[in-house]
């Protein structure tokens, strides 16, 4: 099969060309429905977004808070699937280009079929797959289908991960690499941890893929601060407050493109 080239590592390359940096935004597919988060998608990346992260609900989301746990529990009380995901991607193709990675946890996957998860999410236009709960040594398989098909796989590191570890992400690696900045689960927080930008700068020194930092970034000051250190900055749980918030609003739509437009203005400051 021809190698399908990423759309990861073009809107990374077309960023930093013009001295930019990538907003990466987090939503739950189905959350608060799939016809909204259609919606969402499209008002994202109208309002500067670059690259979508899309969480498959799980009902053990060990990695995530409150915040993003309630947002799986609203969509797998809509019947949300794998199955599902992978259809309103690809309806979503029909509408826009922006790179979307599905963000999810390794038993659905696993018991969805590896081989057919892979050659599935590549006809939906998926074009990356982060698995928050499988590291690099146990996720061979899972990695050989998805680079069979063209989609890249984001692997995570963390405040302890130490210079193999960064060696063998790295290495294994695709797309970009995620930099958990915080130890413990995914929420909004009101002060970011110290040593973003030196572990940024440890991480550069064995790789040329963009690092992309997640978890805690709350506001678009902090965005800009992140921005100054990382190739991507990564907000999830701010924008799920949001939509919690207006969930049952008209307006609701037009409220996370707001937030999402003063998130990218506050990484250009």
């Amino acid at each position: 099969m021809k190698k399908r080239e990423s759309r990861l590592t073009g809107v990374f390359e077309s960023l930093k060309q013009r001295g930019q940096k990538a907003l990466i935004t987090f939503i739950t597919a189905g959350d608060p429905d799939m016809k909204r988060t259609g919606e969402i998608i499209l008002e994202l990346e109208r309002a500067g977004s670059d690259i979508i992260e899309l969480g498959i609900p799980f009902s053990d989301p060990m990695a995530d808070g409150p915040t993003i746990q309630a947002s799986y529990d609203r969509a797998l009380k809509n019947n949300v699937t794998i199955a599902s995901v992978l259809a309103f991607v690809k309806d979503v193709r029909k509408k826009s280009d922006i790179p979307i990675v599905l963000f999810g946890y390794y038993n659905p996957v696993f018991a969805y079929g590896l081989r057919k998860f892979a050659k599935n999410a590549r006809l939906a236009g998926v074009d990356g797959v982060l698995v928050v709960d499988l590291p690099p040594e146990e996720a061979g398989e899972l990695e050989k289908e998805l680079k069979t098909e063209g989609v890249d796989l984001i692997y995570l590191l963390t405040p302890t991960s130490d210079a193999r570890r960064m060696k063998l992400v790295s290495r294994r690696g695709s797309g970009f690499i995620y930099y958990v900045s915080l130890t413990g689960v995914t929420g909004a927080r009101k002060k970011l941890p110290g040593g973003i930008a030196r572990f940024v700068r440890q991480a550069r020194a064995f790789t040329d893929l963009p690092v992309g930092v997640g978890f805690g970034i709350s506001n678009p000051r902090q965005a800009g601060m992140v921005a100054r250190q990382a190739d991507g900055v990564v907000v999830g749980s701010a924008i799920i407050n949001v939509i919690e918030r207006y969930k049952n609003k008209k307006d609701i739509v037009k409220r996370v493109g707001r937030f999402a437009a003063q998130l990218k203005r506050g990484m250009s400051v």
